[in-house]
């Protein structure tokens, strides 16, 4: 059977408030069309299918567009599970309508997934409970067994752990309950089936980026990569918008990444989905294919001004582009230059100037100043945005630490010595 994995559709998010539900809809479109020259049998996705947990109704069709292009009229099994940015009641709520095409909406781990047959040469679900599934495909010989663990946080997992483990497990960390989880699931699996795991949640070691909430605090909420069960033949994820491998897992595990980049951090990101070929008991077969919908995100430096920036747009480049300007400049930029600059191309989202001279000159004058206020000036000056006191704080702590490794080595030397 061939399998597509994908995750993070963000359906309503926007950039810098700039509507970007056309180009999600053109991501709806390829994949639709990906799916049926690549004979996908089956549809996974990974969670975070809308940005906020209150989706507009334009991002609500554009996600029952999708289903129903992607299920095929019950041809196609889809399989969807809720990421952090969704409401898992709300995702589930046409669960009942949607399973009679062939098509699994799974809010919360302990959902319960009952039978249901869509009609001969249809998608069947001939089996499930908590979060799993037993699907027949009309493509395939061989049954498809998912292991589901929706997004898990530490309330949803404590919760449905509670009736298998005792308080002694219930007070194992997060990682080793998500484990305990991932292993009670995959005693559905079988040799005569295909087998994944799905999930969204953060492992150790994962790349991030800026348009990502953070679901870890301080490591508490990363999950080890050997949580996942070893007789998965794969384990589909979501949550980090860069495509990548999970590097330690004993079995192959992605991150299928966003179908856009949603941040200036994602700048010249190749987007992707995963096609899986996969048969019982043997090794997945896998490949990325690139995304070539929406507008690229990109960086502009512009050491020689103003100038450099209208010769640019007139030589067409990046024509199509959402554009982070950093404009280099003797003298402050005016509010009508800014708004001949905006003129000139619609996808500037930051127009950034950086006045050398001037920062020089402010160096020399500020060198006496506190490191709280060269960090919030520096910071300010990259991000154009003041950072919080948490920020600030977080960096002086790390400056203390780093002076106290300085003075702990000095004093080394001078004992060597």
């Amino acid at each position: 059977m061939r399998i597509l994995h994908t995750a993070d559709w963000h359906f309503g998010k926007t950039l810098e408030g700039r509507d970007r539900l056309p180009e999600q809809a053109e991501f709806v479109d390829e994949l639709c069309r990906l799916c049926d020259d690549e004979r996908i049998d089956a549809v996974l996705m990974a969670g975070d299918v809308y940005q906020t947990v209150n989706p507009s109704a334009q991002a609500e069709a554009l996600f029952y567009e999708a289903l129903h292009r992607l299920a095929d009229g019950g041809r196609r099994a889809v399989v969807v599970i809720a990421g952090n940015h969704d409401n898992p009641e709300r995702l589930a709520a046409a669960a009942p309508i949607a399973e009679v095409v062939g098509v699994t909406l799974i809010g919360l781990p302990k959902t319960p997934i009952s039978p249901a047959t869509g009609g001969p040469g249809k998608v069947a679900r001939v089996a499930g409970g908590p979060s799993w599934l037993e699907l027949a495909l009309p493509g395939s010989d061989a049954p498809l067994v998912v292991a589901a663990l929706p997004y898990p946080s530490e309330a949803r997992l404590n919760e449905v752990l509670a009736d298998g483990l005792d308080e002694a497990d219930l007070r194992r960390g997060y990682s080793e309950r998500v484990a305990a989880w991932f292993r009670a699931l995959s005693r559905r699996f079988r040799p005569d089936t295909v087998n994944i795991a799905m999930s969204h949640l953060y492992v150790q070691g994962g790349l991030e980026s800026d348009s990502e909430i953070q679901i870890q605090v301080g490591g508490a909420y990363a999950v080890d990569p050997l949580a996942f069960p070893e007789d998965a033949q794969y384990v589909a994820l979501g949550h980090l918008h860069r495509p990548q491998a999970v590097a330690g897992s004993p079995v192959p595990a992605r991150y299928s990444g966003s179908p856009l980049a949603y941040s200036f951090s994602e700048a010249g990101q190749t987007k992707s989905v995963v096609i899986l070929d996969a048969a019982p008991g043997r090794p997945i077969q896998l490949g990325q294919v690139a995304l070539g919908c929406g507008r690229p995100l990109v960086r502009w430096i512009a050491e020689d001004g103003v100038p450099q920036v209208i010769r640019w747009v007139e030589e067409g480049r990046d024509a199509q582009a959402w554009i982070d300007l950093e404009l280099h400049l003797r003298e402050p930029l005016s509010l009508q230059e800014t708004q001949m600059l905006r003129s000139l191309h619609p996808g500037f989202v930051h127009i950034r100037p950086v006045l050398p001279e001037q920062e020089a000159a402010a160096v020399r004058a500020t060198g006496a100043l506190p490191p709280d206020q060269l960090f919030r000036r520096f910071f300010e000056r990259r991000h154009g945005a003041p950072p919080d006191d948490a920020l600030v704080q977080l960096f002086l702590e790390l400056l203390a630490e780093a002076s106290a490794e300085d003075d702990w080595e000095a004093l080394g030397e001078e004992v060597a010595g």
